[in-house]
């Protein structure tokens, strides 16, 4: 809270004493108090917080929205499948119509037919980025990437058939849970004569304005959850964004959903967690070091010779191999917290994470580091995967173009 803020409540609170004490004497005296309160919140309104629901990120650009954005609170990734009558053709006008109402949408705009403009006003940094799964390039007839398909099930996964691979996606980030909320009913409404909702999985993050710009989001295990990912325009370039080819400008998100248990975690000692993770609760900084952001260094050593990072935490086999420094990834995950399932008696919690990343080739960075992680990782006694995805996120649009138009339209 700024100080101005801070110094006007306590303003207020002593001249609420002094108020509680004239009314014992003179109900004059209080009305004056009275009046003398409402002047000064009339004078201290001009210094009052701006309204983060204003916020817009703009939606036109070289590149989707919602990917190099810093993440907001709250998201709505919906899944779809294209119906059976649905024709290339009307394929391609989904696309349209999405585009069309999500661009609106974003910079607070009415869409077309809506009668709900009073839900529009709240953008909150509102974000919507769409992906095709495999499906839909086999439905409209388009080249897809070569390295598409559905994500390989790894040996420890326990995948659901409710969370898997969809046509398309929809992932919806804003600020404000009632402008997510809204927006995925709207654009659910408007596919509905092409495609049917497969499952939505929504999600949590720190809300805007209680943690420092940039600081680096926790998840429910308690760990700074995204130190590594790309900072900066030439990490992004680097890592993200494809740039060449026909699908230059895009790049491919992979969702996993994961239970995380936390009634076992939480019986673990914070010894037992940092070793686990391979880096510290508190400041997130690796075994060795002292700040969030110091190097991993896999071979430095504790007072007793050991390696301070054990080679099996979830650090140490996340880490790129020397010889392959190309395995990195954005995380831009979400939890989520759920009331228990009644078909677990006993359980205390249904809790976990939609990890969401993106890059360029997932068989060049996520598949490595998700085979490493799946063969030893310390973390696999307390996290299972339930779902699995994987999209080509077209590139960015400009006024009036539409969601992989040069890809359809060719």
């Amino acid at each position: 809270m700024p100080p101005e803020s801070g110094d006007a409540t306590l303003q207020l609170s002593r001249r609420g004493l002094l108020v509680s004490g004239a009314v014992a004497a003179s109900a004059l005296v209080v009305a004056g108090c009275a009046e003398g309160s409402e002047s000064a919140g009339q004078d201290a309104a001009p210094d009052a917080a701006p309204i983060m629901g204003d916020d817009i990120v703009a939606f036109d650009g070289e590149h989707q929205a919602g990917i190099e954005t810093p993440p907001q609170a709250h998201v709505a990734l919906v899944g779809f499948n294209l119906k059976t009558k649905t024709t290339a053709r009307g394929a391609k006008a989904l696309m349209r119509l999405w585009t069309e109402d999500a661009r609106r949408l974003c910079t607070a705009e009415n869409p077309v037919g809506s009668l709900e403009s009073e839900l529009t006003q709240t953008p909150a940094s509102l974000t919507i980025t769409c992906g095709w799964g495999e499906g839909f390039f086999a439905k409209t007839g388009a080249e897809k990437p070569e390295w598409l398909g559905d994500v390989r099930k790894y040996s420890r996964d326990k995948l659901r058939p409710e969370w898997g691979q969809t046509d398309l996606v929809l992932q919806i980030c804003s600020d404000d849970p009632l402008t997510t909320a809204f927006v995925m009913r709207h654009m659910t409404r408007a596919s509905s004569s092409y495609a049917e909702t497969a499952w939505v999985q929504q999600g949590f993050g720190h809300a805007n304005g209680s943690a420092a710009k940039g600081e680096t989001a926790r998840n429910l295990f308690g760990q700074k959850d995204g130190t590594v990912n790309p900072h900066t325009h030439e990490e992004f370039m680097d890592q993200v964004w494809i740039d060449e080819g026909r699908f230059a400008g895009g790049t491919v998100m992979v969702v996993r959903r994961i239970h995380m248990n936390l009634d076992t975690w939480e019986e673990l000692d914070r010894a037992a967690r940092e070793t686990a993770t391979g880096r510290k609760l508190d400041t997130g900084a690796p075994m060795h070091g002292t700040d969030e952001f110091d190097p991993v260094d896999l071979e430095a050593r504790e007072s007793f010779g050991l390696k301070a990072i054990d080679p099996s935490s979830h650090v140490a086999r996340a880490h790129p191999p020397k010889d392959h420094p190309e395995q990195k990834i954005l995380r831009r995950p979400f939890n989520f917290n759920l009331a228990p399932s009644p078909d677990n008696p006993g359980q205390l919690s249904n809790a976990g994470q939609i990890f969401i990343c993106f890059q360029k080739d997932p068989t060049k960075q996520f598949e490595p580091i998700q085979a490493r992680l799946d063969e030893q990782d310390q973390l696999n006694t307390w996290i299972t995967h339930i779902g699995s995805a994987m999209y080509y996120v077209p590139a960015g649009t400009s006024g009036g173009s539409y969601w992989g138009e040069s890809l359809l339209e060719t």
